[in-house]
């Protein structure tokens, strides 16, 4: 991670860098839509099932309860992923 906001109540960003190849592995997130905004470098975004590329200024809609994942296509991809803030972690629930 390059960058990630603090101090906001409501709002979570991240600024995330990966090399050619890297990225985050196919999972699912329950909690919290996501926005994911191409800043530099091209890559893709995978959201049930589809793959979305991403490049600079392009942005991607990832609900809630979808599985998804990201992979940089070339390098130095960089991307701002945008959410409401979670709550705490919970275990088991």
């Amino acid at each position: 991670m390059v960058w990630t906001l603090e101090g906001s109540g409501d709002l979570n960003a991240n600024l995330v860098r990966f090399e050619a190849g890297r990225g985050v592995g196919e999972h699912v997130n329950y909690e919290v839509d996501v926005l994911v905004v191409g800043v530099s470098g091209s890559g893709l975004v995978g959201v049930g099932g589809e793959e979305h590329p991403v490049s600079n200024g392009h942005i991607v809609f990832v609900p809630r309860g979808a599985r998804r994942y990201t992979r940089a296509v070339s390098d130095d991809f960089v991307y701002l992923s945008i959410h409401q803030r979670r709550g705490p972690l919970r275990i088991g629930g």
